[in-house]
């Protein structure tokens, strides 16, 4: 109510003052116009003793000036000033108010959605039972306290929530060198993201920084962090939160923070000195240091920012459409048809991801974000935007097997099917529809729904050993022995862990198989904590000049 008062006081007090510096201004026209009037009476006379004296042009009053034209007596210029003060002071006493109720509304708005997500968790974890039987009485009534909501104009002092709960600020600074059109530009932004205790998201800002500092000099990532912290700050206390904890993913930035380290660099000493500072406005204020995906709703709030600033609108027959400038092909494409990579969202049109994970699939691997230096993973599910359907299949089937350890692999020995299986999950199906299948070693196809045995990789033989199966089958006798003779004319070794034929190409003897097992390509024996337990030269000079 104090303010309320204080405001309607300074109101009264700049609407007085305006009347005054209006009426004096008019006093000072209406004297002045007396004396121009007295001026051409004098002239008029004069003129009238004299007739051959040539005739002057009539006064005009500054009554009588046009409008727009501007008074330019002293007290005329000090009186349009001083009611230029004032309606100054007025128009940013109007906008304080305005800023004000948006902020009450802002902030109710925040406690109400708190108040909400707190009452659903806690029918979440209401029990089935007491929810059928009890379910239609349970309420919780917002400021269920009995404060009413006017009954004082900070809400702060009836949101308790706000000043008891621990909530969580995560932020991001990103600068980036993109393309706008046909020009490289740097730009930079700003992330926040306020969460609750339980990590739902309750406030998100994105916001542009400046990316060139006076001098030329382009904002390093390190002052683009701390200046996004510095907002996240501001915006927190703005909000009236008490406690707070603060999440880094850069561990240099955390150790400046806390103390740990300092920086001979003026501007960033500047900035930590300014985040210490905004700290002790709080009841607490802890840093925390985690991962880069556990601050993912403050790193996408940068980058959309980013995107928004290197966008563009242009006009076709229809309608208007957003583009975007492709920094690979250069191409200014519709911001629709732009891919953007989950992890770290990098941008690039759908023409060059498609290209780009077509080379990488035909060389045998997966593909990852185009930008220099960056190893995020391109993931399936977003790759059927653009790829055709086969092509998503080979991507599947190549992440599944880089998934299943080497040996825990199992191909469906029918030459139709070859579905692969890891060990684990084809013998749990076959329990469910073989009894004894463990201990027997049949198993059943995922895919094609056939019994094969997983000692030999044949079809399932129930009546019969693996031994006398083979003997029965002249065909899998004879091409047994093909392989055989094939590696013994080739020299070629099979590991004794995973039965993998492997083949030296070059290098030394050391061979270390694929499933990890390590042994003697001369002889075989097995190689331990990085030795050999046989006397076989380690190397051949044929095998290491070429």
């Amino acid at each position: 109510m104090a303010a309320t008062t204080d405001a309607d006081d300074l109101r009264a007090l700049l609407s007085e003052q305006s009347d005054e510096f209006l009426m004096a201004k008019t006093l000072d026209s209406d004297l002045h116009f007396a004396f121009e009037l007295q001026m051409q009476e004098a002239i008029d006379a004069s003129l009238a003793s004299q007739p051959s004296a040539s005739t002057l042009a009539p006064f005009t009053s500054p009554a009588s000036l046009p409008e727009g034209e501007i008074d330019d007596s002293v007290l005329g210029v000090a009186a349009k000033l001083m009611l230029d003060d004032v309606q100054i002071v007025t128009q940013q006493l109007v906008d304080q108010e305005k800023c004000q109720a948006e902020m009450e509304k802002t902030l109710e708005d925040l406690d109400r959605r708190i108040f909400d997500q707190k009452f659903a968790w806690e029918i979440f974890n209401i029990p089935e039972d007491e929810w059928k039987n009890y379910g239609d009485n349970f309420h919780r009534p917002y400021y269920n306290d009995g404060a009413s909501s006017s009954s004082s104009s900070s809400l702060s002092l009836r949101s308790p929530s706000l000043q008891t709960e621990n909530f969580k600020l995560y932020f991001k600074g990103l600068v980036s060198e993109e393309r706008f059109r046909d020009i490289r530009v740097v730009v930079a932004s700003a992330g926040i993201a306020i969460c609750d205790s339980r990590d739902y998201l309750i406030f998100e800002v994105k916001k542009p920084l400046e990316a060139v500092e006076s001098g030329g000099l382009v904002l390093s990532s390190e002052c683009a962090e701390l200046q996004a912290l510095i907002e996240g700050l501001d915006m927190a206390f703005g909000l009236g939160l008490q406690r707070l904890s603060i999440f880094f993913d850069d561990s240099v930035l955390y150790n400046y923070v806390i103390g740990i380290e300092s920086k001979s660099n003026g501007k960033l000493a500047g900035l930590v000195n300014q985040v210490s500072h905004l700290q002790k406005k709080f009841v607490s204020c802890v840093p925390c240091l985690v991962g880069r995906n556990d601050i993912k709703y403050a790193f996408k709030s940068a980058r959309d920012s980013i995107v928004s600033q290197i966008t563009w609108s242009e006009e076709t027959d229809n309608s208007k459409i957003m583009k975007e400038t492709c920094v690979i092909c250069f191409e200014d494409t519709d911001a629709g048809k732009i891919f953007s990579v989950d992890d770290c969202l990098h941008r690039y049109c759908f023409s060059c991801m498609k290209k780009h994970v077509e080379v990488k699939v035909l060389n045998g691997m997966m593909a990852s974000c185009p930008h220099d230096g960056c190893k995020s993973e391109v993931k399936l599910e977003s790759c059927k935007k653009f790829l055709a359907p086969e092509l998503v299949e080979v991507i599947g089937q190549r992440i599944k097997e880089s998934a299943i350890p080497v040996t825990e692999k199992v191909y469906c020995p029918f030459p139709r099917c070859s579905a692969l299986m890891s060990k684990h999950e084809v013998l749990e199906y076959s329990k469910t529809c073989f009894v004894g299948a463990e201990q027997l070693g049949a198993r059943k196809c995922m895919k094609c729904l056939q019994f094969f045995c997983i000692n030999c990789a044949g079809p399932w033989h129930s009546n019969m050993n693996c031994h006398d199966y083979k003997r029965s089958n002249h065909y899998l006798q004879a091409e047994d022995t093909k392989l055989k003779s094939l590696a013994a004319s080739r020299r070629w070794r099979q590991c004794v862990k995973c039965n993998h034929i492997v083949e030296l190409t070059e290098g030394c003897y050391h061979i270390t198989c694929r499933c990890g097992y390590e042994f003697c390509y001369t002889c075989g024996a097995e190689w331990k904590n990085k030795k050999a337990t046989c006397s076989c030269p380690i190397w051949d000079e044929r095998n290491i000049i070429r």
